[in-house]
């Protein structure tokens, strides 16, 4: 399969579901990791321009751990609406990488720029599949399964789909590690030691899965999106 996790900023997909993504790679699927935004107002001390060209380079680095390619979309924090401009340059993502699984944030999740990729992605997912809309890349060859991952900390989510990342959570770990950038700024903001909170949340989920360490999903259910198989690994 080709699969794609689209996350907001750099760093989201690999906080709350690089277990997965890191599984699918050893399994043999071709994996895209998509950061919609820039990473642009992730600092306190360096400009804006200076902090997304380091956490385009760190996106990279860490998705070369597990053989995934890296993305984004380019969009300046905070500057994410759900219009038609951003419609367009999440259909050409999609366009992109043709996949047969989209994995991105929760509707439901604790800022505007998780909640703004989750619509877009939805709306993305269909209409990147129609012939008579026009962008720069040809439709896509299928309508994919759209998944949604855990928010932060698991709040206001209730999963109905677990993956076991006993044997990737160290990958995880450290793919997040390559974010140096990050570590200091989600300390300062959140009070997170971020390998401490990607374990914790990480065995929370696995607590509710009957394994040491779990990602925990649901499956946006639609016609013709169904199921009779699992499809997450």
């Amino acid at each position: 399969m080709k699969v794609l996790a689209i996350g907001a900023h750099p760093d989201d997909i690999e906080i709350l579901c690089a277990g997965t993504m890191t599984k699918f790679t050893k399994l043999g699927h071709e994996v895209f990791i998509c950061h919609v935004c820039d990473g642009s107002k992730g600092s306190k001390t360096h400009t804006s321009e200076e902090i997304a060209a380091i956490r385009r380079k760190e996106a990279i680095t860490a998705a070369g751990l597990i053989g995934a390619v890296s993305l984004s979309a380019n969009i300046p924090d905070g500057e994410l609406v759900a219009d038609l401009e951003s419609r367009v340059k999440i259909i050409d993502i999609l366009r992109q990488t043709d996949p047969d699984l989209v994995i991105t944030h929760s509707p439901d999740d604790y800022m505007s720029d998780h909640i703004n990729v989750s619509k877009l992605v939805f709306e993305a997912t269909y209409l990147a599949n129609l012939g008579l809309w026009k962008t720069d890349f040809p439709p896509t060859t299928r309508l994919p399964y759209l998944y949604y991952m855990d928010t932060l900390a698991g709040l206001n989510f209730m999963p109905d789909e677990y993956v076991d990342i006993t044997e990737t959570i160290d990958t995880k770990i450290e793919m997040m590690m390559k974010m140096q950038s990050q570590l200091g700024w989600l300390k300062d903001m959140h009070n997170s030691d971020s390998a401490e909170f990607i374990r914790t949340v990480a065995r929370f989920r696995g607590f509710q899965a009957g394994v040491d360490y779990a990602e925990a999903f649901t499956q946006k259910r639609m016609y013709p999106q169904g199921l009779t198989k699992r499809i997450l690994p």
